[in-house]
């Protein structure tokens, strides 16, 4: 992850091995962590059931949210890529149920990688 990314608030790729070692104690038996992304402490996690979003709250880190959201639950999604003088892209996913859809910044390397896995568990 780009310092400058970092600084901008911008969620880049991290090591999915690493993520999945961390997620053990939450995650199913059969479960596997397909690509992570994140912004300072903050992930968003994408498994072979699930996306999850982890926000780490107060100074330490001890406190954690898991968002989880059922591929199935996903009814569309928009990825916008940057441009020449953007410095970040944005998912935004919409679930069953919910009215406002749920907004992830990420670095413009990240789009067409976050596009093609949502893509890969939502329709393949």
């Amino acid at each position: 992850m780009g310092l400058f990314d970092t600084l901008m608030g911008n969620a880049s790729e991290t090591d999915a091995a690493e993520i999945q070692e961390e997620l053990a104690p939450v995650m199913a038996e059969s479960e596997q962590v397909i690509a992570a992304f994140k912004l300072i402490r903050d992930l968003s996690v994408f498994t072979t059931k699930r996306l999850i979003l982890i926000d780490k709250q107060g100074l330490t880190g001890r406190k954690v949210n898991y968002h989880s959201i059922p591929y199935r639950a996903i009814t569309q999604f928009i990825v916008e890529t940057a441009g020449h003088f953007d410095t970040d892209s944005e998912l935004k996913i919409w679930v069953s149920g919910q009215d406002a859809p749920v907004e992830i910044e990420m670095s413009k390397n990240s789009a067409q990688k976050v596009q093609k896995t949502l893509a890969d568990q939502i329709f393949g």
